[in-house]
């Protein structure tokens, strides 16, 4: 799957030879600390927990991966989108219900980029799913902590109205959650 550049931005899917790209990214406190209160994330976890995870789940075909994120105007990089499936690391995934989620340096903040992002990437999956012959997209859903107001927005701007507050479970550790979430018809 190709994502076509939007006004501002253009789309990547990741690999392992952006690590380096995925660490700069995570070298800010305030950029983490709404995914784990700050933690800045070592070069030896990018290594040997990101980029397998990432690995794992990443599939062109589908969509599914980390979108990297840059600006038309330099290439620089931004950002990225995550596209995954919900639940995706448990026996019950969802795959007609896609997490969408995100994840910008300090300094694109406040600009819509990560709005234009998340809005052009879900709308190439939906005519993605339509156009091969997989498990069809019924959903949309994100997560982000309660505090996450910049995210909450997003998710709102997207269209997406709230679900739920409840444990997400994942591999990397527990955390109490609002569940944001919108159907395709949306």
């Amino acid at each position: 799957m190709n994502i076509n550049n939007s006004s501002r931005l253009k789309y990547e899917i990741m690999t392992a030879s952006d690590s380096e790209l995925m660490y700069q990214l995570d070298q800010d406190t305030e950029v983490m600390r709404f995914i784990n209160g700050g933690k800045l994330t070592s070069r030896k976890e990018i290594d040997e927990i990101y980029l397998p995870r990432m690995a794992s789940y990443t599939n062109l075909k589908e969509g599914w991966g980390l979108w990297k994120i840059s600006l038309i105007e330099s290439s620089q990089f931004i950002g990225w989108v995550l596209v995954r499936p919900m639940d995706f690391f448990y026996d019950h995934q969802q795959l007609d219900n896609i997490e969408l989620g995100w994840r910008f340096i300090r300094n694109s903040w406040g600009k819509g980029y990560a709005t234009e992002a998340a809005m052009t990437i879900k709308q190439a999956l939906v005519e993605n799913s339509q156009l091969i012959d997989s498990q069809q997209i019924a959903k949309f859903s994100a997560i982000a902590l309660e505090g996450n107001n910049a995210s909450i927005n997003i998710m709102k701007k997207m269209g997406m109205t709230y679900l739920k507050k409840d444990l997400h479970k994942d591999p990397l550790g527990d955390q109490i959650v609002v569940y944001y979430q919108m159907d395709v018809g949306v």
